[in-house]
């Protein structure tokens, strides 16, 4: 490909690229560049809005370049601050070396083993000492620290901000020092953080890394970023039947926001699928084609054809609604308990009656009958509860 071929292709689902110049420049060496992205294993599933920078890296890979996957078991003790408004809880090692188990396992659902070198960064910041810390914190000023969005609102609004958190950045940036990163992934809320890797490398006497910044993908809500945390996200490892409803939940204006960040098809195709919407053609018909593409990609083709039977099978035979509105409700730490849920979404007036339909047999869950009274449902799913024949509601737990 020629240089404009490569920066269109790689262009496709970024959101800002710093700056296309340097970037084309390190593609006309004609060597393998260093593509560096880096995660905290805050929680043991990836899910479907961390693959929106790995399929980019997946890219990169599929030219030719090498991928360093970094998982950040120093930094994640820490706890990244982009975006938050409170200084974040601290993970223990013992919970940082057991999310990061799972990590390898689940990256290698996209990129090539064999092409992917994993690294660790405690191995280097360990190496660091405290002197070595203190000097990296001398190359940067608490006035630059401020110019960051979200200390500069905690820091207006009298909300703490902790020392150690202004290490984040500095850390994430001697990352790219030590792995001589060309180029370095991240989301558009890691801005700040990939251009102190910038500005660190230039400190030590390197070129500069080109910051290649990803959109954020919304979750299931449709509003608040996908985060497990929240409950709204698709994690790669959920089970094919899973993902597939979970896909078929989303609504018809986040399905294409899901296609464009997604899928690995050609935009122009999307746009023609959107344009047949918009002249009268069935949006869940697309739906389909969206969770058949994800959940062959994660499981396999066989999977996905059983996924779509399915769901056909308990929504669209069964006379189910495909296209309820999602409704979501925060779990007490218990658990919601079945009786008070279908009351709190307006399939029954009251307990009494809940419990009621539940003994006759006239509640179900993703098509199946439930009787059990005393069942107790937990954060982190999304169903379809019915009672009767026609009472529907679309339910996301958080």
């Amino acid at each position: 490909m020629s240089n404009a071929e490569l920066l269109s292709l790689i262009r496709r689902g970024t959101d800002e690229i710093l700056t296309e110049e340097n970037l084309e420049a390190k593609l006309s060496e004609n060597r393998p560049l260093r593509i560096k992205a880096g995660f905290d294993p805050t929680a043991p599933d990836l899910h479907l809005g961390h693959t929106v920078l790995i399929n980019k890296l997946k890219q990169f890979q599929d030219l030719g370049h090498d991928i360093l996957f970094l998982i950040g078991d120093f930094t994640g003790m820490i706890g990244d601050p982009a975006g938050k408004n409170v200084t974040r809880k601290p993970l223990s090692r013992e919970q940082i070396v057991e999310n990061a188990a799972t990590y390898e396992a689940q990256i290698f659902k996209i990129l090539d083993p064999e092409k992917t070198s994993v690294r660790f960064n405690s191995k280097w910041i360990t190496e660091l000492g405290t002197a070595g810390l203190l000097e990296l914190a001398s190359q940067h000023t608490v006035a630059r620290m401020l110019e960051r969005d979200d200390f500069s609102k905690r820091y207006k609004s009298g909300q703490p901000i902790a020392i150690h958190e202004f290490l984040y950045p500095l850390i994430q940036g001697y990352d790219s020092v030590v792995l001589k990163a060309d180029i370095e992934l991240g989301g558009t809320d890691q801005k700040f953080n990939l251009l102190v890797g910038r500005q660190l490398q230039e400190n030590y006497g390197q070129a500069p890394q080109v910051v290649i910044t990803m959109p954020i993908l919304e979750g299931l809500d449709g509003v608040q970023k996908m985060s497990k945390s929240l409950g709204n996200y698709i994690a790669i490892a959920d089970p094919a039947n899973e993902m597939f409803g979970k896909i078929m939940s989303i609504s018809d204006e986040l399905m294409w926001r899901y296609f464009e960040l997604l899928s690995f098809q050609p935009i122009e195709e999307i746009k023609d699928w959107q344009r047949q919407c918009g002249s009268g053609a069935n949006p869940r018909d697309f739906k389909f084609r969206l969770a058949d593409e994800i959940v062959t990609r994660f499981h396999s083709a066989g999977a996905a054809r059983n996924a779509l039977e399915s769901f056909q099978a308990r929504f669209q035979k069964g006379a189910i609604p495909d296209d309820l509105e999602l409704k979501s409700l925060t779990a007490p730490e218990q658990g919601y308990a079945i009786a008070n849920l279908l009351k709190d979404v307006g399939l029954t007036s009251s307990t009494s009656e809940s419990y009621r339909v539940l003994k006759q047999g006239g509640v179900r869950i993703d098509g199946e009958t439930v009787s059990d009274t005393k069942l107790v449902l937990t954060s982190g799913t999304t169903q379809v509860y019915q009672v009767g024949k026609r009472k529907f509601a679309r339910v996301q737990l958080l």
